[in-house]
């Protein structure tokens, strides 16, 4: 039956992966432009997974079919990922949570973010007194923060969980012994030969490259030895992985790479706890937009592009005019600028995050935005008074991974999850990988005298883009849950996909397929292959810098509407919606 199962998923999975993508070219980032599929809206009306693969779709809806809860099927959604999804998330990263409550109509956010070491300085990164190069950087054992995703769902699974904990983990546990179907998009990440740990480190050389040979898409790989790691963290739980053997090798494996040794101990695993923060929520039209609190960035710059934007009446310019993308370039740089300058962990800046999106300080900040004003890099507000902050140096880079879920009683999660780079740090541990996330502190503690309020610091979690969010109407009813990987450019791929469903009257599907761009307070990035280049030289001659790039989003959503779930995935990668 499991090898019936086993070929009837592989085949599902062939028919919603894209093909292979052309080499590495400069208009490119890392894990960018694996190909596109068509994709349609999927309705269902009793539940629904979109996951970013489809071994995780099917294992998030095996576990509800089950009676389980949106909890538990994030669970053995994040267990199936680590498998057959490594380059972007796993057990060896963070993630942040949104979990609607629906019988008590109550959101609860929670952050496993990864924290930086007790032994880690603010110049861990710093090299004859100038910041590393972040592909120097995200290579080894230096840049491994301490791994929360594991505590955080345990700490959501332990308040709204169904099933047993032991029980979430079957799939993947099996899946790993049987062998799934790699495919073209993780052979593609593979051959583009970006991670030097790859070629560098015995584990993860052995496994993604064995014999030298990349592994190729529709080839069986097995993975035993994390199947023996999941089965222990599904019978002992968390305890297992940040206290006795399991810790000592992570923290082991981070210190003695052979290259960018870390400072990591078992101590640091023992002492890691997953918190519960306030979401930040506020008004955008007559829908309530939700998101995390810092460390994540998400929840303020997605409001904040939003609130800024409220004072037009997008509908009238249309989601691909040169106005809407001039008017949504000019919000997101000023988003960005105070992202970059002032959003960190909060519990080490002392600093209200709600100082950001005071409506007041936003209508001052919207005042910068205009069909007859030129675009222009912007500057950081003062939400703040008398804060002098050094400027941020980060590299963010776009492996990740989301995926949105609605259970049988109408609870939900926006689940974002990731481990930074792609492959992350390159170090492999008893059959995952092992994330790089202090590269998301900036790399630079300070400039001109002023300290970046980003910079590392022990026990501290690093900002982050991810922005999973969820949108409610007047009655307070859920109504949209969406999240995407994609680095810095997140919080852009949101907010749009978030206008394309409440300015621009789109489903789901549409929203996300729609054509991506990003201004993170640089240059306006216009998606390949689609109609919004031909823009180009009227956005110029309004003071854009215009790059015509391939922008990997990784939508996946949901619609609540009329009593149904419309489902909506990315056709940039290759994961589906499935439900009943």
């Amino acid at each position: 039956m499991k090898k019936l199962v086993l070929a009837t998923l592989t085949a599902f999975a062939f028919s919603c992966f894209a093909q292979t993508a052309n080499p590495v070219r400069e208009d490119r980032e890392p894990e960018a432009d694996t190909g596109k599929t068509v994709k349609k809206a999927f309705e269902s009306k009793e539940y629904m997974v979109v996951a970013a693969n489809p071994y995780a779709s099917w294992a998030g809806k095996q576990i509800l079919e089950k009676g389980g809860s949106a909890i538990d099927a994030a669970v053995a959604i994040q267990a199936m990922l680590t498998l057959v999804e490594p380059q972007s998330s796993g057990i060896g990263g963070g993630a942040f949570i949104l979990y609607w409550d629906n019988k008590n109509k109550k959101l609860h956010t929670f952050d496993g973010r990864e924290t930086a070491p007790q032994k880690a300085t603010p110049y861990i990164f710093v090299e004859d007194g100038e910041p590393m190069r972040w592909i120097d950087a995200v290579v080894g054992g230096k840049a491994v923060g301490v791994p929360g995703v594991l505590k955080a769902l345990e700490m959501a699974h332990k308040e709204f969980g169904k099933l047993k904990w032991r029980d979430l983990f079957e799939d993947a546990i099996s899946t790993s012994r049987q062998g799934f179907t790699v495919s073209p998009r993780l052979e593609t990440l593979i051959k583009l030969d970006v991670h030097p740990g790859l070629n560098n480190f015995v584990n993860s050389q052995n496994y993604f490259k064995p014999n030298g040979v990349p592994l190729e898409q529709g080839s069986i790989q097995k993975n035993e030895v994390l199947a023996n790691t999941l089965l222990k963290i599904a019978h002992h739980g968390t305890e297992y992985f940040y206290k006795g053997e399991l810790a000592e090798k992570i923290a082991e494996a981070a210190r003695t790479t052979i290259i960018n040794p870390g400072f990591m101990t078992a101590d640091d695993l023992a002492r890691y706890e997953a918190k519960k923060r306030p979401p930040i929520c506020g008004t955008y039209r007559s829908k309530k937009i939700c998101g995390m609190a810092p460390p994540s960035s998400g929840g303020i710059s997605v409001y904040q592009i939003l609130k800024m934007l409220e004072q037009y009446e997008l509908k009238q310019y249309g989601p691909g005019s040169k106005e809407f993308i001039h008017l949504f370039s000019q919000s997101s740089a000023l988003a960005y600028a105070d992202r970059n300058q002032y959003v960190a962990d909060t519990d080490f800046t002392n600093l209200p995050a709600v100082s950001l999106i005071n409506s007041a300080y936003l209508s001052q900040r919207a005042e910068r935005v205009g069909l007859n004003k030129p675009f222009t890099k912007a500057q950081a507000g003062k939400p703040y008074m008398n804060v002098k902050v050094g400027e941020d140096h980060t590299s963010e880079l776009p492996s990740t991974s989301h995926f949105s879920i609605v259970d049988k009683d109408g609870n939900a999660i926006s689940m974002t999850t990731s481990i930074e780079f792609m492959f992350g740090s390159g170090v492999m541990v008893e059959g995952f990988l092992l994330n790089n996330q202090l590269t998301d502190f900036s790399l630079s503690p300070s400039k001109n005298g002023y300290q970046a309020l980003n910079r590392v610091e022990p026990n501290k979690r690093p900002r982050s883009s991810m922005s999973p969010t969820m949108m409610f109407n007047e009655e307070g009813d859920l109504e949209l849950i969406i999240g995407s990987p994609g680095g810095s450019r997140i919080i852009d791929y949101v907010a749009q996909t978030i206008i394309n469903v409440v300015d621009f009257d789109m489903d789901i599907q549409e929203a996300i397929n729609a054509p991506r761009m990003t201004n993170r307070n640089d240059y306006t990035a216009l998606e390949k292959g689609t109609a919004l280049p031909k823009l180009q030289l009227e956005l110029e001659m309004q003071g854009h810098d215009v790059r015509v790039l391939d922008l990997n989003s990784g939508l996946h959503g949901i619609q609540l509407l009329d009593g149904k779930l419309i489902g909506g995935a990315d056709p940039r990668r290759e994961g589906v919606a499935v439900g009943r």
